[in-house]
């Protein structure tokens, strides 16, 4: 009898679990999506005509025209990205019990759905040169001249904030409400004030969710490029990597050199994000969420 009990359980340990099964549509996805055309990237970056070599990464790092669009998208995307988690947590931490919530984040999330193009256009017709503002700017003698908004960084830079807030406001939120609200509730109990609770409650617990909704802000901001053509300066103080990785592809015909450039388009971002993940441990090592 005591035999085949202990056969039982190493029989079902033995079977196969059919909902694994269920991973399989998606990894195909995914290397159909995904790791397919990056290694098929990484080969044509790759290619020459002498053969494989890495000459199209060493023309991209020594010619300051191409090197330097990184400096210039790391200095456009990383701000808009603090400015949109600073935002995007207050406003977060104060509707995440509201009353009003879903109406609030309806309002909140309204960009999302106007797509880069259009808020693009809506600034130029508001921050341009013969826009709303700078229209009342001169009106009431506010200003004497224009205020030059859209052309240059800060028409890149209000851009995605605009379209980049939306996002991180989400992440954020769907991690407020994770947190067992009777947590702070017993910290109230204890003379805990409300600064109390978010710093010591609240903060180590989002830390985690902080951390991933940087890094998703920050790559989408990185791959900045309509915002930086229609509102920025393209040729200039506002030359994102990924207009010459377009530059490239479509007006030289390059598509090594492209493809390089968008490998190290990926690597700066890979970089980034590590940095953030890795950072994060210094402040919390406990769960992602404090569970309900």
């Amino acid at each position: 009898m005591s035999s085949s009990a202990s056969i039982a359980p190493e029989s079902k340990a033995k079977t196969i679990d059919v909902t694994v099964l269920l991973v399989v549509p998606g990894a195909c996805v995914v290397l159909m999506l995904f790791l397919y055309p990056f290694l098929y990237g990484f080969v044509l970056s790759l290619s020459a005509h002498q053969g494989v070599s890495l000459g199209n990464y060493i023309k991209f790092f020594s010619t300051p025209f191409l090197s330097q669009t990184i400096t210039t998208t790391l200095w456009i995307s990383l701000p808009a990205t603090f400015v949109n988690i600073g935002l995007a947590l207050p406003v977060a931490f104060v509707t995440h019990r509201h009353h009003l919530q879903r109406l609030l984040t309806t309002i909140l999330v309204v960009p999302i759905t106007l797509g880069t193009v259009l808020i693009a256009e809506g600034l130029l017709i508001y921050l341009g040169p013969q826009g709303w503002l700078n229209r009342f700017l001169l009106i009431t003698h506010l200003s004497t001249s224009p205020v030059h908004l859209t052309h240059n960084y800060w028409g890149v830079f209000l851009s995605l904030v605009i379209s980049g807030f939306p996002f991180a406001y989400l992440l954020l939120l769907s991690y407020l409400t994770g947190i067992d609200p009777v947590l702070p509730q017993a910290a109230a109990t204890l003379g805990a004030n409300p600064w109390c609770q978010f710093v010591y409650i609240y903060l180590p617990l989002l830390i985690p969710g902080l951390a991933i909704a940087f890094c998703l802000s920050y790559v989408q901001a990185f791959s900045v490029f309509p915002s930086a053509v229609l509102l920025g300066a393209p040729a200039g103080a506002t030359r994102v990597i990924s207009i010459a990785a377009y530059q490239a592809a479509f007006e030289d015909y390059d598509y090594p050199m492209a493809s390089a450039i968008a490998m190290i388009m990926a690597g700066v971002q890979l970089i980034v994000v590590l940095l953030v993940l890795s950072g994060r441990l210094l402040f919390y090592r406990g769960p992602a969420a404090a569970q309900k």
